[in-house]
Parts: C-alpha cells; sequence; structure tokens
C-alpha cells in the first residue's frame, strides 16, 4: 500500500474526469468522495454530482440556483477566509444534487395525479367527464365510468386530458391508458387513439396576454402506439422525466372508432394512472421566469419522506382520494337502498359516522 499512487494526481486531468463521469450511480459518486480528503475536494470542484443529474434529467438545466433549507451549522464565510463563497456554494450544490440524485431512485413509487384539470371537450358534461378516468372501476352505480370526446368527422383530430400532479416536483417514469369498451352499443365498439404523446411542464403565467399557450412544456414524449384493446396499457417513458410544475397532459393522437347512431369518430378513456416518486417535501420548486421556464430548486434533507416503494410497477396505482370517492359512492347507494324499502328508518337510528368506518375496515379487508 506503500507504494500505491492516486490516479487523480497521476493521470491527466481530463482523463480523471473522464473515468469518474462513466459512474452513472449516485451511491458510486458518494463513496468516491469518501476514499481521502483530496478525492472528495475533486469531486466537489469539479460538480460531478450535478453533471451526474443534468445526465439523468436534462430538464434540470433550467435550475438557476439551488437552496438549502433548514441546514443547520451553515456560516457565512468570514471576510479573508481561505474558505470562500464559492467553495461553500460548489459545497451546497455538491449536497443538493447528490441528494437529489439518490432520491430519484429511492423515493417511493405512488400514483401521481392529484386531481384533473380538464379535457379538450367533453362529449355529456358531467356524465363523461374527465374526472371519471381517475376511478378504475368500469362501472359505479350501475353506470358505465367513462371520459368521451366530442365526435368529428375528421379522425385525425386530437384530444388531450390535463392533470395536475401531487406535488411541484415528481419522477415520472410510466403513464397507463385504459381505452373504454361501450358493451351498450351493437358490436362492443373500443373508442381508442391511434397513439398517444406525453407532454410536462408548468402554467404559463406570463403577463403577455397575447400568449396562446397555457402551459410551457419543459418534456415531449415521442408517440406511442395504442392497441385497439379493452385493457389497460402502459406506455414506459424512454428514461424518467422529472416533472417539474405539476402539470402532465396526455395527448389522443388519431381516432379509429365510428358511433354507429351518428357516423362520427369518438376517443373514450375509462382510466388513466401515472406512476412516479413524488420528491416533495424533501423538494420544491419556484418558478422564476415563467416563459422560459427557469426555476429555484430548493432542497430540505431534514423533511421525512418515504424510501422504499409502496407499490410494485406491476400493480395499480390508487389515487389519493380514491378511498373517499368510494365512501361516497357507498353513502349514495345506501341512501338509494333506503329510499326505496318499505319500513323507512328513522333519522335519528342512522349513524353516519359508524357506517363509513364500517366500509373503510371492509376495504382494507
Amino acid at each position: 500500500m506503500g507504494s500505491s499512487v492516486d490516479f487523480i494526481y497521476w493521470l491527466d486531468p481530463d482523463m480523471s474526469h473522464k473515468i469518474l463521469t462513466c459512474l452513472d450511480d449516485p451511491s458510486d459518486l458518494v463513496r468516491v468522495s469518501c476514499v481521502s480528503r483530496s478525492w472528495r475536494h475533486y469531486v466537489i470542484r469539479k460538480g460531478l454530482c450535478k453533471q451526474l443529474c443534468l445526465r439523468m434529467f436534462p430538464q434540470l438545466s433550467r435550475a438557476s440556483y439551488v437552496v438549502e433549507m433548514n441546514k443547520s451549522g451553515s456560516k457565512e464565510p468570514e471576510v479573508g477566509s481561505s474558505y470562500s463563497m464559492e467553495c461553500q456554494s460548489l459545497e451546497k450544490d455538491h449536497r443538493v444534487y447528490a441528494y437529489l440524485a439518490r432520491a430519484c431512485t429511492s423515493f417511493a413509487i405512488v400514483g401521481c395525479i392529484q386531481e384533473t384539470i380538464g379535457a379538450s371537450s367533453t362529449d355529456n358534461f358531467p356524465e363523461e367527464s374527465i374526472d371519471n378516468t381517475l376511478d378504475a372501476r368500469d362501472d359505479i352505480g350501475g353506470r358505465a365510468s367513462y371520459w368521451s370526446s366530442k365526435g368529428q368527422k375528421n379522425p385525425d383530430v386530437p384530444e388531450t386530458l390535463t392533470y395536475k400532479l401531487v406535488c411541484p416536483i415528481c419522477v415520472i417514469t410510466e403513464i397507463s391508458v385504459h381505452p373504454f369498451q361501450a358493451f351498450f352499443q351493437p358490436g362492443f365498439p373500443i373508442y381508442s387513439a391511434k397513439s398517444v404523446r406525453i407532454k410536462m411542464g408548468h402554467p404559463n403565467r406570463s403577463l403577455d396576454t397575447s400568449a396562446d399557450e397555457k402551459y410551457v412544456w419543459t418534456y415531449i414524449s415521442p408517440e406511442f402506439p395504442m392497441a385497439q384493446e379493452n385493457r389497460l396499457q402502459k406506455f414506459k417513458l424512454p428514461q424518467p422525466v422529472l416533472c417539474i410544475g405539476r402539470i402532465l397532459q396526455i395527448e389522443l393522437l388519431g381516432r379509429i372508432q365510428r358511433q354507429e347512431m351518428d357516423n362520427l369518430f369518438y376517443i373514450c378513456v375509462s382510466h388513466v394512472q401515472v406512476v412516479g416518486r413524488p420528491l416533495s417535501p424533501a423538494f420544491s420548486v419556484e418558478i422564476r421566469e415563467p416563459s422560459s421556464g427557469t426555476f429555484l430548486l430548493k432542497c430540505d434533507q431534514l423533511a421525512k419522506c418515504p424510501t422504499q416503494p409502496a407499490f410494485s410497477n406491476e400493480s395499480h396505482a390508487i389515487p389519493p382520494d380514491y378511498v373517499q370517492r368510494r365512501i361516497r359512492d357507498f353513502q349514495q347507494i345506501v341512501t338509494m337502498l333506503r329510499e326505496n324499502v318499505v319500513e323507512v328508518v328513522e333519522e335519528e337510528d342512522w349513524d353516519e359516522d359508524e357506517e363509513v368506518d364500517d366500509f373503510e375496515d371492509a376495504y382494507a379487508l
């Protein structure tokens, strides 16, 4: 060991940098920085953790600055101190991006849709609203649950479904769409699209009232062909995408199925899932320039975030408000039944809280 040498100083600097940038696992870079003081200084000085994050998520190129929240023990550099502002900034970036790289691969995998924003068109509102796509059930209270576009003579007219995600910064890995099959129509037609495309971004808060776009898109996926089949179809992104701004839009491109009664083309969807890793509350963003999409990245390493997957990639994501909707549906069914029974139960005998608790216990089983 006495004759061992440090290759970082023996090799050409460009070669050492090229070797270390081949590491694509954030934990490997952290181990490298723990080898020795000189290696740690090298990793921090070259910004290797930031470079790794930028390779993993090109969307981070829009981050203009990073801030550490609740950082204990941090001190402003003294005047004339060798611990310069530049060194402090480099160390801060190293900590934030090292944690971000680990979070993007270790935080829990969950369903990432918080609520719907809207559809480009709806045939019968609210019966065929986009809200129906958040419920995995095909039938609710004896009625088919799905979203339907308006009919079009031109099969090339696209449609969009826009959703708000659970937090301002998420790593999205795949989107699933279930085309609707109309069992109540002759031939049981399936109203799928020809293909789908995914957009992610944030609201356009520009003061320019002439701006046509409501959103600034920071990522647009390739087109994925959709099968005309009655099943949940998964569309895995070529690589995980960092959605900054919590807006996700699904473009449904091309129409296949005509409706017999009016000879128009429709697209209908019964269920949508968005799967990924929410990074809040450990990370948050503040959009600085609405038109360009530049943002401030905030990191709070004291925030408690789950690190174990909530479910496997093969299981179905459950929207955050799924159980609450099930409870409301249950209450509606019970109310309908009570209105039709011969013996009416007196109001004081009805304990709504107890019935809701019974339903939650049954659902948990």
